[in-house]
């Protein structure tokens, strides 16, 4: 398979390209900064690094149609891409709520628009959107992180609908708290009090969260569509 992921260059987005590069698959990602990062992935997998602002509509569509010509075609795209941030609703800018909607929501809108038009002529493809546990439970603090990827959830069940006569799946993955460098900068009380509020008592692997990717990008899943799959440990229970 031919695939695209976006932020692959770290966390959940780096542990996909080594998963479906693993499995023998062309892979393309798309990064935003990380350069050295991005480069030593590149290496060390053989996937093809793009620098793209998914934020730009205009550089997402020709970045697509390079990696199309690239690899061939576009079989699968995992919408990983993706900004945190923890602030009080009342301290909320409209920068902060703009920044965060471009990113997680608009940012997947346009990499999403571009490559379905490639699957619908194919007639065929699966797209994996990266949520959070926060878009289905909510979370203090993470107002407009929360409606970004409520949208996204949104979209992954609209999509589903639309997309289904011409044989494309799209299905959204919600991790809960992973161990990525996103989160790297929680203290030991709250990653304590994280794990306490998790059912399997503890926070999740990257890995894990790649598993539940690549099963719904593959043909086990090719009946599946229009769902959301929690890779939370319980949390969201």
């Amino acid at each position: 398979m031919n695939v695209l992921i976006t932020g692959g260059s770290r966390g959940i987005g780096a542990a996909c390209v080594r998963a479906f590069c693993g499995r023998g698959d062309r892979v393309a990602f798309f990064y935003r900064k990380s350069d050295g990062a991005a480069e030593t992935l590149a290496t060390e997998t053989g996937a093809l690094a793009m620098r793209v602002d998914i934020t730009d509509a205009e550089a997402v569509a020709n970045a697509v149609d390079r990696v199309a010509v690239a690899l061939g075609s576009i079989d699968v795209l995992v919408n990983n891409a993706g900004i945190a941030q923890i602030k009080l609703f009342a301290d909320l800018t409209d920068g902060d709520w703009q920044t965060m909607v471009d990113t997680n929501l608009s940012g997947a809108f346009y990499v999403t628009r571009a490559t379905a038009k490639k699957m619908i002529a194919q007639q065929s493809g699966k797209i994996v959107n990266i949520g959070s546990m926060w878009g289905k439970t909510g979370a203090s603090c993470e107002v407009h992180y929360s409606a970004a990827k409520a949208g996204l959830r949104g979209m992954t069940m609209a999509l589903a609908k639309e997309l289904g006569p011409s044989h494309i799946t799209v299905n959204c993955v919600e991790p809960g708290v992973i161990d990525t460098e996103m989160n790297a900068a929680m203290d030991d009380e709250t990653r304590r009090a994280l794990c306490d509020a998790t059912p399997l008592c503890r926070i999740g692997r990257p890995e894990e969260v790649t598993a539940a990717v690549c099963f719904l990008a593959s043909e086990q899943a090719s009946f599946i569509t229009g769902q959301t799959l929690g890779v939370d440990g319980g949390f969201a229970i």
